[in-house]
Parts: C-alpha cells; structure tokens; sequence
C-alpha cells in the first residue's frame, strides 16, 4: 500500500537496485583503503571497481543460503576475477549493510530538507500575501480575539525552519560509518582502514561500534520524522477545522470535476488533508518501533532488522509524500477573507471584552470590578443575542466610568494588527526575500484519492 504514496525520487533511494550498489559501494571503498594500506594489490582495484552485482543471480543464490550478504558476495564475486578474494576482506556483514544503509538515510534526508524548504517558501507567500487578512483567533474552539490568517501561517513557518534544523541533527547522527569488525574490536582490520573507506564514502566514522550502529540514531532520525510528521497533521487539522460548513473561512483544492461523496453531491470534504492526518499516526508508531529498536542482545541481535526493513523506508516514502501534498494544498488554498470578517462578528462584539476591561482599569477600577462590569454584559449579550457595544452604553455603572464616546474605538480589529508586521521582521518574511515560487506538483499527480 505504501506504493500508492511512493514519490519517483524517494522511491529510487529505497529500491533493490540503490541498497545494492550502495553495499558495492561500501565494499570497494573498503578495498580502496587496503590497497593504500599495501595490503592488497593497488592494480587490483581498478578491476574490483568494475565489479557489479546482479540481482537476478542474487536471488537465486539467496534460495540457497538463505543469507542476503552470502549471496549478494556470491554475484559480486562471478563479476569479477580472481581479485574477488578481496572483497569483504575482515569484514562482517553489519560493516556493509550498517554504512550504506547510513548512505541511504543521507539521500533520503536530503530530499525531505528540500521538501521542507519548498513548503516554507509556500507558506511564507501565503503568510506575507494574507498578513493583515483579519480573522478570529480561537481558543479551546470558542472566539477569542481577532488575529491575521498571516500570523497563522507565519507561525507555521517557524514551525517547519524548526524541523528542518531538526532533521540536519538527525542527519548528523545517521551519517556514519561503521567498519570494525565482528563485535567492533577491529580484530580482523583496523581502524584506519575504517577512516580511510568513510572518508571516501562522504561519512564520519563511530566513534565505537559494537557488530552494529548503536540504533538511537535511527531512533533519533523516525522520531524526527514524526515530529515533522505530527507537524503537518498540526497544519491539516487546523485547515479541516476553518473548512467545517459554519466556519468556511479556508477550503483545500477541490477540482471542477472533483466529487466528494458518492451519495450527496453537494460534498466538498477535505480528505487530502484527512489523508495527511491519517498517515501521521503511521509514521509516530514507526517511532515507537525504532526506539524499541534500541535494546539488542549483548554486541548485537536481529530483531530489530526486520521492523527496520519496513520502518525506515516507508517513514521516508510517507513524509515525502505528505510534504510534497501539503505544500500542493497550501498552494492552491481557497481562502475567504470575508467569511472571516463576517464571523468575527458571529459574537455581535464580545470578542472585544478585554479591551474594554482594560479600559475601565486604566480609568482607575480595580481589575476585579472592571472584569465583573464586563462580563455582566457579556453574558447578556452570550444568552440574548444581543449586541454587547449597546449593553454597555446601557449600562450606567459602565458609562460613569467610560463614556460612550470612548467605547466604540474599542472594538477596531485592525488594532489588533498593529504589531503583525514586527512580528514578520523579526522572522525575516518580508516580500522581497520570498518572492520565488516553486514548481509544485498538484494533489491529483501525487497520489489517486483514498477513501
């Protein structure tokens, strides 16, 4: 199923054909540091560097030992001469899978960092276009104060600069090596050797190794990717809830021949965002498996290879997917600046209540008095419907203390707005640094709807 969500790019970095180039990469560059160390003949290895491996012959060798690195040594070796004796000379299998599956990552991460630049320069043309595009801010679900849908999105912005330098950590920590031998001693090679092949793989080398890499930086990379993950699900949540029929102050793309129910016509239902909410949870359980992934047995066991054959692929095929969808729905968002304005007076001004108490306070009541005057109205206004500026110009004990005069400039939502473009100066969007639009692909070419 992962498949459907699979992006060409992504797809390629975790193919068969890419993990097994990557393991011949691993093992001539180790060959590449025994021949400068004069263990093994310098002509020999432009000839290994020819070496190739076939899968069709690996996998018939596979039925047979039942070991992938048996039988992928097995079709590298009828590639070559008699210089295949060199390849995987002191080597354990974990120095092979373990560096390349680190390569592997290194790609995959790359593509997830330009992913997430490509939704921030989105979202950073959303928030500079809509700025000062007034809305209501809700809290526990229940009008607030106005704010801007700018804002809105600014904040997310920073949210996703956020990830990004979460993943080059991430990154940092997956990109190493490890060729030391069976239990990490470097009994049958050494540690220059291991320096010299990281060195010409683009790696760091561990520090210490046991058989393994030490699984808390694969942890460290999954719990990453749910955390940008559960960002975006953040992000589509907030979408599906401006979406609801009362509100309508957002709407995801909806295509002129788009249907959104098979038994009501009238459905335009934001699934492309449900869809991202949904594979969200997918990937925070793939969190949890990597970190139970932690704890082997002594130097090293397998339970957490299988798991990681499934994990960590598909973390990255998914993220990619729902990153490059995220940013095609913020692209083409529906965004109803009127709808916002009309429902900011939904409450018939109660959202202005603290600025009137505020008010009251500077004009000399004690806080306690100002926010009992206050919500007295309030709630009339709450259970009547009636307009709360008029109950408070009825109300004498409110009048006394400030006239009618100086109520309605209390209830301007562009003050609310005075410090937005501060705001956007200290996060560095400004329009001239975010003018370039990316080429984004639309939601119908990345993936057939899902029900």
């Amino acid at each position: 199923m992962i498949e459907r969500y699979a992006r060409p790019q992504m797809k390629r970095v975790w193919s068969d054909e890419n993990k097994f180039a990557k393991w011949l990469e691993v093992e001539i560059a180790v060959c590449e540091a025994w021949a400068e160390l004069g263990v093994i003949p310098r002509e020999a290895v432009p000839k290994i560097k020819l070496a190739r491996v076939n899968l069709k012959r690996m996998e018939e060798i596979l039925k047979e030992t039942h070991h992938d690195m048996t039988a992928f040594l097995g079709a590298v070796s009828e590639s070559l001469g008699n210089e295949s004796r060199f390849i995987h000379l002191g080597l354990t299998s974990s120095d092979v899978i373990d560096t390349a599956l680190s390569l592997q990552l290194v790609e995959a991460m790359e593509i997830l960092s330009q992913d997430i630049k490509e939704l921030i320069s989105v979202l950073a043309q959303k928030a500079i276009e809509h700025k000062y595009t007034v809305m209501i801010g809700r809290t526990h679900g229940i009008h607030a104060e106005p704010t801007s849908f700018g804002l809105k999105l600014a904040l997310w912005v920073e949210e996703m600069k956020r990830n990004r330098l979460r993943l080059t950590e991430a990154k940092r920590a997956i990109a190493v090596g490890k060729i030391s031998g069976a239990v990490g001693t470097y009994a049958t090679l050494s540690p220059e050797v291991e320096e010299k092949a990281c060195a010409k793989l683009g790696l760091a080398p561990a520090p210490v190794s046991s058989q393994i890499l030490q699984r808390d930086r694969h942890a460290q990379f999954i719990t990453t990717l749910a955390i940008i993950s559960s960002s975006l699900e953040k992000f589509a949540t907030e979408i599906r809830g401006l979406q609801k029929t009362e509100t309508r102050e957002v709407e995801e793309p909806f295509g002129a021949s788009q249907t959104g129910s098979s038994a009501m016509p009238h459905k335009r239902n934001p699934e492309l965002c449900e869809r991202i909410c949904g594979l969200a949870r997918l990937v925070r359980s793939y969190a949890l498996t990597s970190m139970e992934n932690i704890a082997l047995w002594h130097e090293r066991d397998i339970s957490h290879s299988s798991t990681e054959r499934i994990i960590l692929p598909d973390s990255c095929l998914i993220l990619d997917y729902s990153l490059a969808l995220f940013t095609s729905i913020m692209r083409g968002l529906q965004i109803y600046p009127q709808r916002m304005k009309q429902n900011i007076k939904l409450t018939k001004g109660l959202v202005f209540s603290q600025r009137v108490m505020l008010a009251l306070i500077d004009k000399g009541l004690s806080r306690q008095k100002a926010y009992e005057l206050v919500q007295r109205n309030a709630m009339k206004a709450w259970k009547g419907n009636k307009n709360f500026l008029s109950l408070l110009k009825a109300d004498s004990e409110v009048t006394t203390t400030l006239p009618q005069g100086e109520l309605e400039p209390l209830f301007d939502e562009q003050y609310y707005l005075r410090y937005v473009n501060e705001i956007f100066e200290r996060l560095g969007l400004t329009e001239a640094q975010w003018k370039e639009k990316p080429s984004i692909a639309k939601p119908s070419e990345l993936a057939p709807r899902a029900i």
